[in-house]
């Protein structure tokens, strides 16, 4: 065939549009597991991160989460929904839909040293895109044990400061139910507090929109499991 024709640029060109997409497919579909296995480890190093466990490597991880947290899936009465892996739930699209149509799903930390808490996953929406994250509750249902948050692109310095150890630590004892009624807490700006009882923290200095998504997440995403939370309560 003619190197200068058409139809053989043609043919070369197809060709390796074929071999390079082949070996993109095969690439992919190796490093799928791979993938995957990082972004569970990753979720269990946050889940871990909201009740003070930070272990040292992905082996530690995995046997502190596997032996320390089981997952469960309740709904807006707080009734256990079979057959669905808390895990598994997507926890960004639940917390689009009505309060009373939601899995929730909800971790159980158990350990001889701490005892056992609640953890409850959170996602919202920060200034830049979606934020995330994780509250703890004391055996109670009441108490905030600590806490956990991220983004995906709030602004260095401003918003972003959400994933530091200095705003997550200012959750901790903080209570939901105040005289029985059930306040999240409230992200206020520094030296406010709000109209209600409930309890609050200062938000991020210069990083108003994010605070306010977080405050705006925690109520979303706490406001559902009160009735569970009421039972241990009592």
């Amino acid at each position: 065939m003619n190197k200068q024709s058409n139809t053989y640029t043609l043919l070369y060109i197809i060709g390796i549009v074929v071999v390079v997409g082949t070996a993109l497919a095969i690439v992919s579909t190796t490093l799928k597991s791979l993938q995957e296995k990082n972004a569970d480890a990753d979720k269990m190093k946050q889940i871990l991160l909201s009740v003070n466990q930070q272990p040292e490597n992905i082996d530690s991880l995995t046997a502190i989460f596997n032996r320390c947290v089981e997952g469960i899936t309740i709904n807006a009465e707080g009734q256990t929904v079979a057959g669905k892996k808390a895990f598994d739930i997507n926890v960004a699209n639940e917390s689009k839909k009505p309060a009373d149509e939601r899995l929730l799903p909800l971790y159980i930390f158990r350990d001889n040293e701490i005892g056992t808490k609640y953890i409850i996953p959170m996602n919202g929406n920060g200034l830049w895109g979606p934020i995330w994250g994780y509250i703890s509750l004391n055996e109670d249902g009441t108490t905030v044990y600590g806490a956990y948050f991220s983004h995906q692109g709030e602004t260095p310095g401003l918003g972003a400061e959400i994933e530091k150890p200095f705003f997550r630590d200012r959750f901790k004892g903080k209570t939901l139910f105040k005289d029985g009624k059930f306040l999240p807490i409230e992200i206020v700006k520094a030296g406010q507090h709000p109209l209600g009882d409930a309890d609050y923290v200062d938000g991020i200095s210069g990083g108003t929109i994010t605070s306010k998504g977080v405050g705006a997440m925690i109520d979303n995403c706490l406001v559902p499991y009160r009735q569970f939370l009421e039972t241990l309560k009592k």
